[in-house]
């Protein structure tokens, strides 16, 4: 039967070689991807400075499980900052290198190329794989769980791949919270799986939990270094979520001065304004209040993340996926009755982990297309199904002159997605310029302030300020892995003493009691923070603070440096 020619398949390596080499260059340049400064480098960062895993209160992120952030620390030790880059990377070459595996044995070489390039080529995938996260990680090991669980059906419910499921599952958890979705959905196909090929009636319902609670128990114990960490520390093993739970609070009252004709006002103002919690309104409420979008808009966005999807833009998914992740699976349910029954198995479970995926991060957070990860490797898996199943409807029911047109047709439509993919390496060439930090065009310090420009205030501060300095940081976006000084994000060491008085050298007090001595703020996010939450009596308050106990030392690119003016640092 006619299929694609054979030379597609030296096409399909040499497009795969050159992506890797692209991915390559474009990760070998200096970290400025905003979660990387804030946690999956500048955590490693604070343990290599401090000697030791410590808990670090005022950073939440910190909590999170960090089995990949742990490999970072290694190269950081050794001074390289872009080698966690091409560690991340290498999550993604062993994820295709089991997909290339499955669908080999399920299909034959060339689809398996066809599976690697449809998922190495994504641009959510290549977004990932040029920046030191853990995403990657976290599709890797649930890839490989899901794996394991097909191959315990597969070899008769050995009891061994069961556990090996159970044990990358663990590691999934170890990565990133996402994957406790990953257990839950898991643990819930071992019986639905079992009850379906088991018929044994006086058996099969105590067996079907017994290898769910070994599942769930065996994951568990993989990831239970986090857990009795996190436990030990805030009495809550998954801290900072659902810690209502595991640590009920008590409402404390703002104390109201009687002699303040305004206090009334003011301490609502300040329960509003400090004390809120995010998400009080619910994700869905805020994509309405915040973007404007119609409740139809909301309703589907689980098919507008195929179509829809802008980096850095929260409003379309922080991401890009493409349109074939969303139709060609649905192709694989052709001549589905005929399949065997472990193939029909194999296939509702990718769909089953893909959609409940799906539907479980839609429902409980606001959409971004790295927290579903996880279902991209299911959705390609079918992908490749889908594709594989028109080829063979083509090769049955028509001539052979028709079916060369048709399968012609076929893979121009693949080659129009897939140049999609290809003008976003363009793009992120064009964007990132690697080529100009690889050739020593440009320098490590100018590259990395072309990205972000609070570095130059931040490298002033590193060269031009004691050693035991402390420094406040205010709407830098929690980016602290490049700062060399001992630093705080909190905007509430202020906040609350301006609600709470009317005097600036309260405020200076109270940094000089947190051994505060410098300040680096973003000006315009600084400014607008200010006029929205605070009256003119209280907007005052701070400009004198500004003026008398604080002096700006250095200024650029819309940050300032100021110096407290206390006796250790004062002018002589």
């Amino acid at each position: 039967m006619a299929s694609f020619p054979k030379y597609i398949k030296i096409i399909l390596v040499g497009l795969l070689l050159s992506l890797i080499l692209s991915i390559i260059i474009l990760s070998y340049v200096p970290p400025v991807s905003r979660d990387a400064l804030i946690h999956h480098l500048a955590i490693p960062k604070l343990y290599l400075k401090h000697g030791s895993i410590y808990e670090i209160p005022e950073l939440k992120f910190s909590y999170y499980p960090m089995n990949i952030d742990l490999l970072y620390l290694i190269t950081l030790y050794f001074g390289n900052d872009i080698i966690p880059k091409l560690i991340h990377f290498s999550f993604a070459l062993m994820t295709v290198w089991l997909i290339f595996g499955y669908l080999k044995k399920r299909i034959d070489t060339l689809y398996a190329l066809f599976g690697v390039l449809l998922f190495l080529s994504l641009p959510v995938i290549i977004k990932l794989s040029i920046t030191a996260y853990v995403d990657l990680g976290l599709v890797l090991f649930s890839t490989a769980s899901i794996f394991g669980l097909l191959k315990w059906v597969e070899e008769d419910f050995d009891i061994k791949h069961l556990i090996y499921s159970a044990i990358w599952c663990g590691l999934a958890l170890g990565t990133k919270y996402n994957g406790l979705i990953v257990l839950f959905l898991l643990s819930f196909f071992v019986p639905f799986i079992y009850l379906r090929f088991v018929h044994d009636k006086t058996k099969r319902q105590g067996m079907a939990i017994g290898y769910c609670a070994i599942f769930i128990f065996v994951s568990l114990m993989v990831f239970s270094p986090w857990m009795i960490k996190n436990y030990i520390w805030t009495n809550n093993p998954i801290y900072p979520l659902y810690d209502s739970l595991f640590n009920p609070k008590k409402v404390v009252p703002i104390p109201i001065k009687e002699h303040d004709a305004d206090s009334s006002d003011r301490a609502r103002n300040a329960s509003e304004v400090v004390n809120k919690p995010k998400g009080h309104w619910g994700h869905f409420t805020v994509r309405k209040l915040v973007y404007g979008e119609k409740w139809w808009e909301t309703a589907l966005i689980p098919v507008r993340i195929f179509f829809q999807g802008k980096d850095d833009n929260p409003k379309l998914f922080d991401g890009r996926l493409n349109p074939y992740l969303f139709f060609l699976p649905f192709f694989s349910l052709f001549n589905f009755r005929k399949n065997s029954q472990s193939f029909r198995t194999e296939k509702k479970i990718l769909f089953a982990f893909a959609f409940l995926f799906l539907f479980y991060a839609f429902v409980q957070t606001d959409m971004r297309i790295r927290y579903i990860c996880p279902m991209i490797s299911p959705l390609v898996i079918l992908s490749v199904f889908g594709l594989h199943e028109i080829v063979a409807v083509i090769n049955r029911r028509y001539s052979a002159k028709l079916r060369k047109i048709l399968t012609g047709c076929v893979l121009s439509i693949l080659v129009f997605l897939l140049s999609l993919n290809a003008i976003y390496v363009i793009d992120q060439f064009e964007k990132i310029e690697p080529m100009s930090y690889i050739s020593g065009k440009v320098g490590r310090d100018e590259f990395i302030e072309k990205i972000r420009p609070e570095y130059a205030a931040i490298s002033y501060a590193n060269h031009n300020t004691p050693d035991n300095s402390k420094i406040l940081c205010l709407f830098l976006g929690n980016r602290g892995y490049y700062i060399q000084r001992e630093h705080v994000f909190s905007f509430d060491l202020v906040s609350k003493v301006v609600l709470r008085e009317n005097s600036s050298e309260k405020i200076f007090a109270e940094l000089e009691s947190e051994n505060i001595t410098h300040i680096l703020a973003r000006y315009d996010l600084l400014n607008k923070w200010i006029l929205d939450n605070y009256s003119d009596r209280e907007t005052e308050i701070i400009g004198k603070f500004f003026k008398k106990h604080a002096r700006l030392i250095y200024s650029n690119n819309g940050h300032g440096l100021y110096r407290l003016k206390n006796h250790v640092f004062e002018d002589g």
